[in-house]
């Protein structure tokens, strides 16, 4: 089993940058895909970012693809989501999830652990 806790959000103004942070426990965070998801305000939650269990793999949603970076250290048990050139319709709140199969990461209920979500406000 894998616990997860966001953090990094906060509000900032457009074309600023802000790393997002998913502590982990348990001892097999090493063999899970980490996902990243945002849900915006009246929207269903979407896929941002996905990283394999070695960081071999990534994987963007086209709206990121050049802005942001995933990227994870298994030694510490975390998974980040460097967020650059922020832009307004990036507000939302940002939810980390793990996954044992890279496959479908794409597909929101192929995930097995959900954290509680940090929200990211980009003001214009």
């Amino acid at each position: 089993q894998v616990h997860v806790v966001e953090s990094g959000g906060g509000l900032v103004q457009a074309g600023d940058s802000l790393r997002l942070s998913c502590a982990a426990s348990g001892r097999t965070f090493s063999s899970y895909a980490m996902g990243w998801f945002r849900q915006a305000p009246g929207k269903e939650r979407e896929f941002v970012a996905a990283i394999s269990w070695s960081a071999e793999n990534t994987y963007y949603a086209d709206s990121v693809k050049g802005r942001f970076t995933i990227s994870r250290d298994n030694a510490k048990n975390t998974v980040y989501l460097q967020m650059d050139s922020l832009k307004a319709e990036d507000t939302a709140v940002y939810y980390c999830a793990a996954t044992l199969d890279f496959t479908r990461v794409l597909i929101i209920e192929f995930y097995d652990y959900w954290g509680q979500g940090t929200q990211v406000t980009v003001s214009s």
